[in-house]
């Protein structure tokens, strides 16, 4: 049976200093200690539907081509030619048409990475194209998700949202398709965007109408330490979804029915995704961080594939609510990071409501230790 607890703080627990969100070599140790060591959320793999779909991704600095292959799997393969470096693939989500192939010299691959050609090679002695393919990173699907790992390839090793798997599941999240994406960069360290999203303390002061419809103090968690925090909220009575409208005609998601009809689970997992579920939809922020003071925020939704069939559909009463409560967390994000670099900064005490930031800073620096 799922524990719903109120976790509060310890005594005099307080935030993280300030060199933790503004120094360069802080933030040169979490690219190398977190970003290129743990499993980074890209995306969900309806974004590559057909054969030959791919995106790119950015990790702890490295460009990855995410591409699905003739069978179906799906592949993470670095960027990079093996003759002399060049980068194969530019710009955003696209269809390779049956290879990749490099612009420069024209070496080319198939979507698992093996090398089908290399022009005026053939003549070279002791070359032989299978000492070749491209490199690749470690790639996990967890229903409908795709993480990856610059340095964990081991068949035992699993993303920590492996351990959501049965809500996922009731979800059906790898059955839902992409119907929007929205993209920001935000003025403020990564945490920050982390650490909001962990608390409704601030709910009724920066989410008004967030607040209307489901009140900041009916959070619970089952998640309160390690990489996986979160839990969910209530509706308030009356209310019908998150959305413009406090209403929607959308079906429920998979199997979701009960208490469930009613409620939002919210999930950050460390160190690059923050996992929304709503009854009819499903909502991710990926999360990259540019330098101490700059992230890029990509948010998902996720819908059911046969709902997004219907003439209907349309998810504006979701997406523009979710918008708004968005450009309201990063506004407030970008104050909090702004005053953190004045000289009168100090770590500050959490209140009890903030009892999931103090377990997301129990984790960051035991990771960084």
């Amino acid at each position: 049976m799922e524990t719903f607890v109120r976790p509060g703080v310890s005594a005099q627990a307080r935030t993280l200093a300030a060199k933790w969100y503004l120094s360069d070599g802080a933030f040169r140790a979490e690219q190398a200690r977190i970003f290129a060591r743990e499993w980074n959320c890209v995306g969900h793999e309806s974004r590559i539907a057909r054969a030959g779909d791919y995106f790119l991704a950015t990790v702890a600095g490295e460009s990855l081509i995410i591409v699905r292959d003739e069978s179906g799997e799906v592949h993470a393969l670095y960027n990079v030619c093996r003759h002399r470096g060049t980068r194969l693939c530019e710009g955003g989500d696209a269809h390779a048409n049956g290879v990749i192939q490099c612009p420069y010299h024209a070496w080319t691959y198939a979507y698992d990475g093996a090398l089908l050609a290399a022009r005026n090679m053939q003549d070279v002695a002791g070359f032989d194209p299978a000492d070749y393919p491209l490199k690749r990173a470690a790639l996990r699907v967890i229903e409908g998700f795709v993480f990856v790992s610059l340095e964990d390839g081991s068949p035992e090793s699993a993303p920590p949202l492996l351990s959501l798997r049965s809500r996922l599941v009731r979800w059906n999240t790898a059955g839902l398709r992409e119907a929007r994406r929205i993209s920001y960069e935000l003025a403020c360290n990564w945490k920050l965007v982390f650490q909001n999203y962990s608390e409704c303390y601030h709910c009724p002061v920066v989410h008004p109408q967030l607040e209307k419809l489901s009140p900041s103090d009916s959070g619970r968690n089952d998640c309160f330490e390690g990489p996986v925090l979160g839990g969910y909220s209530d509706l308030r009575p009356g209310a019908g979804a998150l959305t413009t409208t406090g209403a929607t005609a959308r079906p429920l998601l998979g199997s979701v029915d009960g208490l469930d009809a009613r409620r939002s689970y919210y999930y950050s997992v460390f160190p690059s995704l923050l996992l929304s579920l709503h009854p009819d939809l499903v909502m991710i922020h990926t999360i990259r961080p540019i330098a101490p003071d700059r992230t890029q925020v990509d948010c998902v939704f996720l819908f059911d594939a046969e709902t997004m069939k219907r003439p209907e559909f349309d998810p504006s009463d979701a997406v523009d609510f979710w918008d708004l409560t968005n450009r309201q967390d990063w506004h407030v994000n970008e104050l909090t990071h702004a005053g953190i670099t004045s000289r009168a900064f100090e770590p500050g005490p959490y209140a009890h409501a903030e009892g999931l930031l103090q377990a997301f800073d129990r984790h960051y620096l035991t990771t960084m230790a």
